[in-house]
């Protein structure tokens, strides 16, 4: 799916770089990946710190998984090849947004390891800031919340390859940040992301 079909096509360089869009907007642009279990709480910490940077004056976007599929990716399903897919687009749309000095909150299952770590090749290979943030919570706990139905849906047969259940997930060997919904309040969660981008130099 990956496979390149235009001819004659070249990158073309423009005048403005991505520092001086950084020294525009006074921080630098990076991607937070939030990976885990359906229901670990990817999309509730990635929405509290979106609120709390832009009210510290930062410019970042999220990207949602759900979000995403009812848009730029609604041609794609759910099986191995169309989730590869699915991340191999996000890891390209948040390249673009890194690019302009935007903070990116990208929140997906993002299930495999491989597809998440093509993500970080493609930010290294372009000299940008790539955090790994793993939401980690036990599958009974993701299940029990179960915010969607989705959990019980798949118990029942009602719908096929989901992770956790019937598809693997292959959880961050060596992510940077590691968060526990479950054990942490969001308050604390939010806390140690804002230190960890001011660590960075991000903010």
């Amino acid at each position: 799916m990956t496979e390149v079909k235009a001819t004659n096509v070249y990158w073309h360089d423009g005048e403005v770089s991505r520092e001086d869009r950084n020294k525009l907007l006074k921080q630098k642009g990076a991607t937070l990946w939030f990976t885990g279990l359906s229901g670990s709480g990817k999309s509730t910490v990635a929405v509290a710190l979106e609120k709390a940077l832009m009210e510290k004056g930062h410019l970042c976007y999220r990207l949602d998984g759900d979000n995403i599929r009812l848009g730029i990716n609604k041609n794609l399903g759910f099986s191995a090849e169309d989730r590869t897919e699915n991340i191999r687009r996000i890891g390209e749309i948040s390249k673009l947004f890194v690019d302009t000095g935007v903070i990116v909150l990208s929140s997906f299952v993002s299930p495999y390891r491989a597809d998440r770590d093509l993500v970080r090749e493609l930010h290294d290979e372009g000299g940008m800031d790539f955090i790994e943030v793993h939401v980690d919570v036990p599958l009974s706990v993701a299940e029990e919340r179960d915010p969607k139905g989705l959990y019980k849906k798949a118990r029942a047969g009602e719908i096929k390859n989901f992770t956790g259940i019937d598809d693997p997930y292959e959880a961050p060997l060596k992510p940077e940040i590691v968060l526990n919904s479950h054990e942490q309040s969001l308050e604390e969660e939010v806390e140690i992301l804002l230190n960890s981008l001011a660590e960075r130099g991000i903010i």
